[in-house]
């Protein structure tokens, strides 16, 4: 028989090996988790980045307190598709949401009526309802999970936020908006819930999705809360210039006017906009910051930040190569920061190789939820790396968008595109100069052949909508 004293001992081995001490409550130790994902913000698009001159004080600060990582990739090189994969864990091409979901019109100056708009692709393709989101897995976990800002994977209500898992959702479902009518194309766009609302017509959209934040973190009370908090911005706005004689004119990125009055003449007069916009957002995660610390959430929230693909329109993501929809670096590797007193180191600064698709099994090991059974995740729990407890045991990924192929094995980068093509070690030319095709012909078969493999790996499984064919 047990004496009392081992019974105690071998409780408190249990309890020390199960990550929380005797007698506390297990639910209490789960830290809030707040993830902000940011639109077409370029890799070097952070003050303390220091190559161009952003004002981001809270995002530095996140920085300065946290992890930040250079070597962090979307999963697609524009918005949909990199999106899908930090809800899902997954290769968007085993998720089947591997393109956007958009309407082509509208590049031809085209404005939408409710109807015709009705039956479009941004009404109609969605990801798949089979498939587990972060809110379904954090709701399971007893979490109070919500979604402000852009959602981007479908529309109709049963790819909407309150049908995958949220209980709460303020924003828009498609690509863009127009930051002040809220409209893409002449179609009003936000949701409060399942259904639309010009309620706040006329408000900068990045203001508004900041209170928005702001409401569901009062709203969770002392549940622990997951928010999926998505800006739209630096993103340009999915209208037209009115002004131009031109009908397929872009109006471009918008910005309030004080926030454009910082930049004026310490930026390019092309891109004020686009930096105003990039200070406004951030004003905005100021605002998430000061609720927490009013309310002593800080203190046990995990905080991650990243841009779904790179940057457009920002002036040029030096000393990377292309930009927003290539599969240059430029167009891959985005902005990361994670935050997490207590758990994660202050101002540290890692290289490894890390993606989106570690997004999702970070968050579940984090919050303790349980794996979905019977999904293939494509990630890893990234928090021992950011830690700097152990080297990143990712060793390789893979992008498609139509033709235009990539991988990146080691620090080899290949690439087959309609805006190039090559074989480059990135450990010593991170520009993509100089092609190394010709001189190394047996690792440029290994890329091939080891890309060749994952697509036969993507093909083979479970098909998924709403571009597969099955």
């Amino acid at each position: 028989m047990f004496s009392r004293a081992l019974l105690f001992v071998t409780l408190g081995v249990f309890f020390a090996t199960a990550g929380f001490s005797a007698g506390s409550d297990a639910k209490a130790e789960r830290p809030n988790i707040l993830f902000i994902i940011s639109d077409d913000q370029g890799w070097p698009d952070l003050g303390c980045v220091g190559s161009k001159p952003l004002i981001t004080p809270n995002l530095d600060r996140l920085a300065a307190e946290g992890v930040r990582a250079t070597n962090f990739y979307a999963t697609w090189p524009a918005c949909t598709p990199s999106r899908g994969s930090v809800l899902t864990g997954r290769y968007p091409q085993r998720n089947g949401l591997y393109d956007m979901v958009r309407n082509d019109l509208v590049n031809y100056g085209h404005r939408y009526g409710a109807e015709e708009y009705a039956v479009s692709p941004e009404m109609t393709l969605g990801l798949d309802p089979k498939e587990i989101t972060s809110g379904d897995v954090l709701t399971k976990a007893g979490y109070h999970c919500g979604v402000v800002g852009k959602w981007d994977m479908g529309q109709a209500k049963r790819y909407l936020p309150l049908q995958r898992g949220f209980q709460f959702f303020y924003g828009h479902g498609n690509n863009g908006i127009d930051y002040y009518t809220h409209e893409r194309y002449g179609v009003p766009s936000l949701f409060r819930g399942n259904d639309r609302t010009e309620a706040d017509k006329g408000k900068y959209v990045t203001d508004v999705f900041g209170r928005e934040a702001l409401r569901f973190i009062s709203e969770s009370g002392d549940k622990p809360f997951f928010l999926h908090l998505a800006f739209n911005a630096p993103h340009g706005a999915s209208s037209y210039n009115d002004d131009s004689q031109d009908p397929k004119a872009k109006e471009g990125v918008q910005a309030p006017e004080k926030y454009i009055a910082m930049y004026r003449g310490k930026v390019d007069k092309k891109i004020e906009r686009y930096c105003g916009a990039v200070t406004c957002m951030d004003d905005a995660i100021g605002e998430v910051l000061k609720k927490l610390k009013e309310t002593a959430k800080d203190k046990n929230t995990l905080i991650i930040f990243m841009s779904d693909n790179g940057g457009s329109g920002n002036g040029g993501n030096a000393p990377l190569k292309g930009s927003k929809s290539t599969m240059w670096e430029g167009g891959l590797r985005v902005p990361f920061i994670a935050w997490w007193p207590g758990h994660l180191p202050a101002g540290k600064v890692t290289d490894e190789f890390l993606t989106g698709l570690e997004i999702l099994p970070t968050l579940l090991v984090a919050s303790g939820a349980k794996t979905p059974e019977g999904v293939k995740l494509d990630g890893f729990d990234m928090l021992p790396v950011l830690r700097g407890e152990r080297k990143s045991p990712r060793e390789a990924m893979f992008w498609q968008r139509r033709g235009d192929k990539a991988a990146r094995v080691g620090n080899w980068k290949w690439l087959d595109s309609e805006k190039g093509k090559g074989l480059y070690d990135l450990s010593s030319d991170l520009g993509e100069k100089n092609d190394l095709s010709e001189e190394k012909p047996e690792v440029l078969k290994m890329m091939q052949d080891r890309f060749a493999a994952w697509r036969k790996e993507m093909d083979e499984s479970e098909p998924r909508g709403p571009f597969r064919d099955y």
